[in-house]
């Protein structure tokens, strides 16, 4: 029997058990899907079923309910229930892309509170090794929750988030995956996780050494970053190379020279900054979250701890 899910209480289908291995791709089983039924987020769930797929996952899609300021994109009027209406929507999405998943399920919760705060929560009860979400830009479709609440549902996330923006669509099986490397020694813990991406889906990775300043021992850091993430590839068998490019912005620059490659994922570094009231994403990662021509998979400096040798 499907999940029921009330006003006021979290319940799943099947009940959902969440997985608590290591973290580790390996071993980790639960991708979390944020849906509010846009095109937006149905696109993002079908990137969200192929990881899933290859990497023998889970998938967990997630709606929010904010009684507040919750609008969907629902299109059927079968039931005057909201909650109906949205289990009715799933139970049509779990009928479409089940079969895609033959060794793993796709699953269905319903949550009430801030849609941030609940996606955020749900991953760490899930324990799960990524989330997937739309972005519908940073103006023109505030009304769409994913996309008034992708800054902050990147910023706060237990786990990398691969963030899709309204309008994009591109081949959902990983060809090439762009990855930047800046002169911040952070700069690296961004390549296990990648690189693991990469080998699922048999992926190459374009190490961009990306070069801001004149400044030759900076110059210098950049290139021997990108040189020992070169290392890690080429012993973990990953395919790659090393390109070095010159930037003012470095956002621009770094999806130019995505949409030129026809890269399928940008990886990049949070690069968060601290204000007195808040922690929010940097400048640069803003602008790819909001504006990248590819899906962004953004991972936080403090989550990846994997030793690269160095």
């Amino acid at each position: 029997m499907r999940g029921i899910a009330t006003k006021f209480a979290t319940i799943t289908k099947n009940s959902y058990i969440s997985i608590t291995e290591p973290q580790h791709i390996s071993a980790m089983k639960t991708i979390i899907a944020a849906i509010d039924f846009s095109d937006c987020s149905i696109n993002a769930l079908e990137h969200a079923i192929t990881i899933a797929a290859k990497s023998e996952s889970n998938l967990l899609m997630l709606w929010v309910n904010n009684p507040n300021t919750t609008k969907t994109i629902l299109s059927s009027d079968l039931s005057d229930d909201l909650l109906e209406e949205v289990e009715h929507q799933f139970n049509q999405l779990i009928s479409k892309y089940e079969k895609h998943l033959p060794k793993s399920r796709i699953d269905y919760i319903i949550r009430e509170g801030k849609v941030y705060r609940e996606v955020v929560n749900q991953a760490k009860d899930s324990d799960a090794w990524l989330i997937v979400a739309g972005t519908h830009g940073s103006s023109g479709f505030e009304e769409l929750w994913i996309g008034s609440n992708a800054n902050r549902i990147v910023t706060a996330a237990p786990c990398p988030v691969i963030t899709i923006r309204g309008g994009v669509q591109i081949g959902r099986d990983l060809t090439k995956i762009v990855m930047p490397m800046d002169s911040t020694m952070e700069t690296r813990q961004k390549v296990p996780f990648t690189a693991e991406l990469a080998k699922m889906f048999n992926a190459e990775i374009h190490v961009l050494a990306m070069y801001t300043t004149s400044i030759e021992n900076v110059r210098g850091t950049v290139m021997s970053y990108a040189k020992q993430a070169a290392k890690y590839l080429k012993e973990h068998n990953v395919k790659h190379f090393i390109v070095e490019l010159e930037a003012d912005n470095i956002a621009t620059t770094v999806m130019e020279y995505a949409k030129q490659a026809e890269a399928n994922l940008l990886s990049i570094m949070t690069e968060q900054e601290k204000s007195a009231s808040n922690i929010w994403l940097g400048p640069y990662a803003q602008q790819m979250v909001h504006h990248s021509p590819i899906p962004v998979l953004s991972i936080h400096p403090t989550e990846i701890l994997i030793s690269m040798g160095y």
